[in-house]
């Protein structure tokens, strides 16, 4: 089965040798994405700010591939700090609704000032 790359210009651009997304058969599958503002070059402060920053990043890279937020099947979090999981799950909750994607959730360590991390499948 033949794989499509995504790009965009509405999420950051990869720091290495890998697509923001790829398209293969009906599912896209996103890359881990920071917090990061691709206009503004920046990265937000706070758990809740950096969850919508990197969730409004996974939208629009599934976006660019043909897909909708809703279409997520499953999702990846990296949390920097667990304790932090109502914080994020209120921002979550923003973008999801029910049937919610399955999920796992894994506590690690992240570069300096990123809290969370999100990848992503979705089904097109």
């Amino acid at each position: 089965m033949a794989k499509r790359e995504i790009k965009t210009n509405r999420a950051p651009k990869p720091l290495g040798q890998y697509s923001q997304g790829v398209i293969s058969g009906n599912r896209i599958y996103v890359s881990g994405q920071y917090p990061v503002d691709s206009e503004k070059r920046g990265m937000p402060t706070g758990v809740a700010a950096q969850t919508r920053q990197v969730l409004t990043n996974v939208r629009n890279i599934i976006e660019a591939g043909g897909g909708k937020i809703n279409n997520i099947i499953m999702c990846t979090i990296y949390l920097a700090n667990l304790g932090d999981f109502n914080e994020f799950n209120t921002v979550y909750a923003e973008f999801f609704k029910a049937p919610y994607p399955a999920c796992t959730i894994v506590g690690c360590v992240l570069n300096p000032g990123v809290l969370i991390e999100i990848n992503a499948i979705a089904e097109i």
